[in-house]
């Protein structure tokens, strides 16, 4: 995934379109680039003057980023030109030694603490040697923690990570990368150590502060709540299942309503079905009948519930549109409101894949999992093994684990249920309502610990599935964290330089960082642009493989890319040495499939996995528009800068 770099000041992003300007109008191109502009962000000790070598100047907040439009030697020093866009428009000059160089587009994101210890960040990178190349780091470790722990500080540590979850969509933050490299660990893992920039540290807390912290803490949980939406396939054939739900539902609101949670646990339901031009009676692809955010206790939920029945006539597919109905759940309710954030897809059926034309969103299992990421909210998936579906459930438990693979718990929340037995559905939600409600109350009381099921007992839900009953205590107790970090206000640990280890020093199969690339809205319509020349060119190859590559070298004929140069490699030139993709993407450290593919692999793929890279191309194009429509997720790295140099934190998986 990541190739041994030295970035020697991190990322930077690159605006590659946008009204032609006057030569002096541009920014400073990288040195051997051709749209790549030169950026620099401020550290604290940064001003800016009208003239280059100015005492005085106005400071500038850390973490600014601003484009060079000029370089100029004062003494034994370099003064920048700078501006908050690429766009032409300059505010003075600072100094280069406060600086630093940006020239790749990516930032680190922090993951949720739950399952490891928080991260700690070390003033040097032969600490981290040592803990990686040790054959117990906790024993190394444990000093360092008892440090922190009673005194608030340790030699080697710059800055710790917050105990609670740092939501990047609510609080953005810049975590880039300075210098990095690969290393192989004692145990036998893979993980990169991080050189990593971000403002002036804050002094560490005292003992006696921290005693204050964990008992707001206590009372900050009291607020805790939790929303359980289920997304349930109402077609012809899921009577059975749709009546048991609601029994469930009927038996948990009597006992949260004697333990007085009403206000702190509510429950939803969307129904779906499939494409309604194609079989009108089937009255809606998908249908909100119950807001968790909306609902007034258990009567009222179970009065709105009757309503739902199942379809009165058969899909003209075995798979329905399952995406269609996470994504109501997902579009139509404001989860802001719960600490918990939890959707139960229930279905005996495939999901219509993002490519098909009755799929209503047009979009894979991916990213729709990307989407409920972005809200924080865990899917499970309840798959429902009935003998008529038995040529689909291969390709339907694939959909569903990937569509509830959990980032915080590192493996799918997918729960099958054999034969569709009905009893042992039932036992299923059973144990997971009463599981929630459980971590709910331990909140209420102030309980933080991870915990056990807590309540999960026999005369609810019969024998407990142990596995579901575990993943459930794990995910309470991360979006417990996650709930403490936005109504506290956690942000990335206040550091200048330091150094982390992108994976956990005891539990290294847990990765402790995720990468954002940072895309304009000029890059993000490029990326799509070119995604689609591509998907075009790859449907012409199923039928002429020779056609599709000599198509795409024309493609990159288009771009300004050099003829001779297209024809170097010959049919093992990859798509990247084509010149196929722009500049910012080209030095990105991941491995890409569409990069990476030359005329020789494509020719060997089976016509199966062609048509299957295919669809995931078209579904990603699907979410770059939903990316490039979503006003709320675009951020500004400069104040007063154009919104064209607006920037949008794409998870590295989106990327083609």
């Amino acid at each position: 995934m990541w190739r041994e770099m030295a970035l020697l000041g991190g990322l930077l992003l690159g605006a590659c379109a946008g009204p032609a300007l006057a030569a002096d109008d541009k920014p400073l191109l990288q040195a051997g680039k051709k749209t790549l502009y030169q950026r620099v962000l401020t550290t604290p000790s940064c001003r800016l003057g009208d003239q280059p070598g100015a005492a005085g100047g106005k400071p500038q907040p850390a973490f600014t980023r601003f484009y060079v439009y000029q370089r100029q030697k004062v003494g034994d020093g370099e003064w920048l030109k700078v501006g908050p866009d690429s766009y032409g428009k300059t505010l003075g000059w600072i100094d280069a030694g406060c600086a630093v160089d940006w020239k790749m587009q990516m930032t680190l994101a922090l993951t949720n603490p739950a399952g490891r210890e928080p991260l700690l960040f070390f003033r040097q990178r032969e600490t981290l040697d040592k803990l990686f190349g040790a054959d117990d780091p906790g024993k190394l470790l444990k000093p360092i923690r008892a440090n922190l722990a009673g005194q608030g500080r340790d030699a080697a540590v710059v800055a710790r990570e917050p105990d609670y979850a740092v939501d990047l969509a609510k609080r953005f933050y810049l975590l880039p990368v300075l210098d990095a490299r690969e290393i192989m660990t004692e145990k036998g893992f893979r993980v990169r150590e991080l050189e990593v920039a971000s403002v002036t540290a804050a002094e560490p807390k005292s003992a006696e502060q921290a005693a204050r912290d964990k008992a707001g803490e206590v009372n900050t949980l009291k607020g805790f709540s939790a929303a359980v939406v289920f997304v349930i396939d109402s077609t012809i054939s899921m009577g059975p299942y749709i009546d048991r739900t609601r029994e469930a539902i009927r038996k948990i609101y009597q006992r949260i309503e004697q333990e007085k949670l009403l206000e702190q646990v509510r429950f939803g339901l969307v129904a779906y079905r499939s494409n309604i031009k194609e079989v009108p009676a089937l009255e809606y692809v998908s249908k909100l009948y119950v807001d968790p955010a909306k609902v007034q206790g258990g009567e009222d939920f179970l009065a709105k519930m009757a309503a739902l029945k199942p379809a009165t006539v058969s899909s003209s597919r075995f798979d329905e549109d399952a995406y269609a109905g996470v994504m109501r759940a997902l579009d139509g309710i404001d989860w802001t409101r719960f600490g918990a954030r939890y959707i139960v897809l229930v279905s005996d059926a495939g999901a219509l894949d993002g490519t098909d034309p009755l799929s209503a969103t047009g979009l894979d299992a991916a990213q729709v999992r990307l989407e409920a990421k972005h809200r924080g909210v865990a899917i499970y998936s309840l798959h429902l093994k009935t003998p008529s579906g038995a040529k689909n459930h291969a390709s339907a438990e694939a959909q569903y684990r990937d569509l509830s693979n959990n980032p915080i718990l590192n493996k799918p929340l997918y729960y099958p249920v054999d034969a569709g037995d009905v009893d042992n559905f039932g036992s299923k939600i059973d144990a997971l309502a009463v599981a929630i409600t459980g971590q709910v109350k331990a909140a209420y009381r102030g309980e933080m610990a991870a915990g056990s099921a807590l309540g999960a007992d026999a005369d609810y839900g019969g024998k407990a599935d142990a596995t579901l009953l575990e993943d459930t205590a794990k995910l309470g107790h991360a979006m417990r964290l996650a709930y403490l970090g936005a109504a506290t206000g956690a942000s990335a640990p206040p550091v200048f330089h330091a150094w982390i280890g992108d994976r956990d020093f005891v539990k290294q199969n847990v990765p402790t960082t995720e990468v954002r690339v940072l895309l304009t809205k000029a890059q993000l319509s490029d990326l799509a642009e070119v995604v689609k020349k591509i998907a075009d060119a790859a449907n012409e190859g199923l039928i002429s493989p020779n056609e599709m590559f000599e198509r795409l070298r024309s493609v990159a004929a288009t771009m300004g890319k050099d003829p001779n140069q297209l024809q170097k490699g010959g049919k093992s030139a990859t798509l990247a040495e084509m010149g196929l993709m722009a500049e910012y993407l080209e030095g990105l450290p991941y491995l890409s499939e569409v990069l990476s593919l030359d005329e020789e692999t494509w020719k060997g793929m089976e016509g199966l996995e062609q048509e299957k890279f295919i669809r995931r191309l078209n579904t990603k194009l699907k979410y770059y528009q939903k990316y490039n429509a979503d006003a709320d997720r675009w951020v500004s790295l400069a104040e007063g800068s154009d919104p064209r140099d607006h920037v949008y934190p794409v998870p590295l998986e989106a990327l083609p």
